[in-house]
């Protein structure tokens, strides 16, 4: 007998566990109906009333909740932290293009990559480039198990039982499923749905959000996951991390079997062959683009063929098939009110402009960046003119402010007939604002150019120089140490009791035992107190072992970022070995200097400055006071057992006829081989093609194998 109709308090306990499971099966019938197909068979009012209907039974026989109710789908727990969790497989960002010329050399890269003729051949998939939050969603046997954000590309946070209450992203898939998936999307706050809560925040006297992206990463990470609920999220599929088995082998058709499982998919989603169509797709999307309920900032475009993906690989932080095609920068229009100098932490006088605020692409911009002195005058990296001479920029004038997605905003140009008879060009200081040292533009030894930006010349006595260095030091990407942000470094810097003062890397790392000697304590002062600098000792200790690319980036060596400290790592696997090394290339010749110019991605520039880095006495005592604090762990290798390439160096050479260059090095890579651009007496293998010459003697030479691609081919297994 149906029990529909009856009053909860009513129920027998058999009755309420029945209409309990009747209710789960008809609650998750009409979401998969609204939201995966957008077809409702019933109204709003009547859904609610089911959940309604649910909450009731379930306040009052709360021992039969059940593990699908919709309730735990809508409202989950709060979490209490965020815990870190590692991907399968990394979530890697896309390259950028911003023209027809940028598609135009993508595709063509893609043909002469794989060794075709650019015949149309290849098609590729064109979808919109969502503006929300990355996320991977794992599913085994069926079951929605972990969610976590894209965090570095290697870990991320997991926010399970916040993706749970959104109520697009099934919790069950359907039967037949691999028996593991990781589903990768977008998560997004609909255009309507934030100027609501925008106009609710007004209504209560709160302040409003910036925009939908950062309103929807925001929500995703609240600690109460009802929260979360409340701020109707969204989500769109679009790609996939670990599979146990693959449903398909194309892009496109991978995308609609996420649809058949439940998932919502974008319904502008192309595949296409020709250049021509690619773009004129991208036209078609811009044209709606304003009339969209959710934002979008370009057009992605990947290679449609999974088994062509494989071939074409990945770059250190990009696949090479795939690419973003970027809308053009929101412009807008306003006046300079000063124009600042900051210091960079390797000296770099950069102007900033000081704007009247502006609202441009939804986000309130009060300044600009100016790069340098030659660009307020008008004057590219390459000497050439890129705005007229007299559109110099002052303070008054009226400008035109350009901004890309998250890119800081940069002015483009100046409105002459708005400009004050008063305003004066800028005189670019020629001394540091913060230490008064000289100021100076190097110049290239090589090349005898001048050096675009200018730099202060007093180094670690430059206060701006120390603190930013130890700002890049803390930082999320190097030593990542939690409760010491750039507000704390300031206040350490500027401590003039030795106890408290940090003006170098390793006194982060003496403070609390310099406190424990000492009568003022940390925690009487204003702004922390006993827990808050219990939290940061404890965090501080947490990094006493640490990466060595992280390491090595923290060392703030210039040039040297997160992708080329992670090479350097990766090369030389320990900390002893690569600054052996670069003392040892210290004379800019030999063994040495030649090992590091022939790492794949490091150029004389970088190798230059390193070597520059490790010349100077102050840092090399300032890094031997740091190791007696910390330890750089070893390089963790990838992961190829089995490989009979791992860990060796090979070198390719002649013109290869099997293969491309590329991707023989994409290939070589994969398998855990070192790839270098020079012979050397740490090169294993060197595979020679057709013309190989200095090389292949040198090889011979020095008793370095040396073999042709066939041999390659069956050294590697095809």
């Amino acid at each position: 007998m149906s029990t529909e109709g009856s009053a909860v308090d009513t129920l027998t306990i058999e009755e309420a566990a029945a209409e309990l499971e009747r209710l789960a099966k008809e609650i998750a019938h009409h979401d998969a109906l609204y939201h995966g197909k957008d077809q409702p068979e019933i109204s709003d009012a009547d859904y609610d009333a089911l959940k309604r209907r649910n909450d009731a039974i379930e306040a009052r026989f709360p021992e039969l909740i059940r593990e699908d109710s919709p309730s735990r789908h809508v409202g989950a727990a709060p979490s209490v932290t965020f815990a870190p969790v590692v991907h399968a497989r990394p979530m890697l960002s896309l390259d950028n293009t911003f023209s027809q010329e940028d598609v135009q050399d993508f595709v063509a890269g893609v043909y002469r990559f794989l060794g075709r003729l650019p015949d149309q051949s290849i098609p590729f998939t064109a979808e919109p480039k969502i503006d929300g939050l990355s996320m991977s969603i794992r599913y085994e046997n069926g079951i929605l198990v972990t969610a976590a954000t894209r965090g570095d590309g290697t870990t991320g946070e997991n926010v399970t039982a916040n993706i749970r209450t959104i109520a697009e992203i099934p919790n069950k898939l359907p039967k037949g499923v691999p028996a593991v998936v990781e589903i990768r999307g977008e998560v997004y706050m609909a255009k309507s749905d934030f100027l609501a809560l925008n106009r609710q925040m007004e209504a209560e006297g709160k302040q409003t959000y910036v925009n939908p992206r950062n309103t929807a990463a925001g929500s995703l990470r609240q600690l109460d996951a009802k929260v979360t609920a409340s701020r109707k999220l969204k989500f769109f599929a679009y790609a996939w991390g670990e599979m146990s088995e693959m449903p398909a082998d194309t892009q496109f058709a991978m995308v609609q079997t996420f649809k058949e499982w439940g998932f919502p998919v974008n319904p502008l989603m192309k595949r296409l062959n020709s250049v021509a169509d690619i773009l004129a797709h991208y036209d078609e999307i811009g044209l709606e683009r304003p009339d969209l309920d959710y934002d979008i900032d370009g057009v992605v475009y990947k290679v449609d063929s999974l088994e062509l993906q494989g071939r074409l690989g990945f770059r250190s932080r990009s696949p090479r098939w795939a690419t973003a095609h970027k809308f053009p920068a929101e412009q807008a229009f306003t006046e300079v009110e000063k124009i600042e100098i900051q210091v960079g932490r390797t000296g770099a006088l950069t102007p900033v402009a000081r704007l009247k605020p502006i609202t441009v692409g939804g986000v309130v911009v009060t300044n600009a960046t100016l790069h340098n002195e030659d660009y307020i005058k008008g004057i590219g990296n390459s000497g050439e003119r890129i705005r007229p001479e007299e559109h110099d920029i002052r303070e008054g004038d009226t400008v035109i402010v350009q901004r890309a997605g998250d890119v800081i905003p940069q002015i483009l140009d100046v409105v002459m007939e708005k400009r004050p008879e008063a305003a004066r060009p800028y005189e670019f200081p020629k001394t540091c604002p913060v230490c008064g040292s000289h100021a100076v533009r190097e110049v290239n030894e090589k090349t005898g150019k001048m050096d675009s930006v200018r730099r202060c010349t007093g180094g670690f006595i430059c206060r701006a120089q120390a603190t930013e260095h130890l700002k890049h030091f803390v930082s999320r990407n190097a030593f990542d140490i939690e409760g010491l942000g750039a507000k704390q470094i300031d206040f350490f810097f500027e401590n003039e009791d030795p106890s408290l003062q940090i003006r170098t890397a390793p006194e982060i790392f003496t403070l609390e035992k310099r406190q424990q000697q000492s009568l003022t304590k940390l925690e009487n002062i204003d702004g922390f107190g006993k827990v808050s600098v219990g939290k940061l000792y404890a965090a501080i200790n947490e990094r006493r072992s640490i990466a060595l690319h992280r390491f090595i980036y923290a060392l703030g060596i210039r040039h040297v970022g997160e992708t080329t400290a992670k090479l350097l790592a990766r090369s030389y696997g320990t900390y002893e070995a690569f600054s052996t090394a670069m003392k040892e290339a210290a004379p800019l010749s030999g063994d040495a200097w030649s090992d590091l110019n022939a790492i794949e991605g490091i150029g004389e520039v970088v190798a230059r400055a390193m070597v520059e880095f490790y010349k100077e006495p102050r840092n090399v005592e300032v890094i031997g006071r740091l190791l007696d604090e910390v330890t750089p762990e070893e390089a963790e290798q990838p992961v190829t057992s089995g490989s009979p390439v791992a860990g060796k160096t090979v070198v390719f050479t002649g013109s290869l006829e099997k293969f491309t260059r590329d991707e023989a090095k994409a290939r070589a890579e994969s398998l855990g081989a070192k790839v270098a651009g020079s012979v050397s007496k740490k090169t294993d293998i060197v595979v020679a093609g057709p013309g190989a010459g200095s090389k292949l003697d040198k090889a011979r030479e020095l008793g370095v194998q040396t073999m042709d691609e066939d041999e390659w081919l069956a050294l590697i297994g095809g």
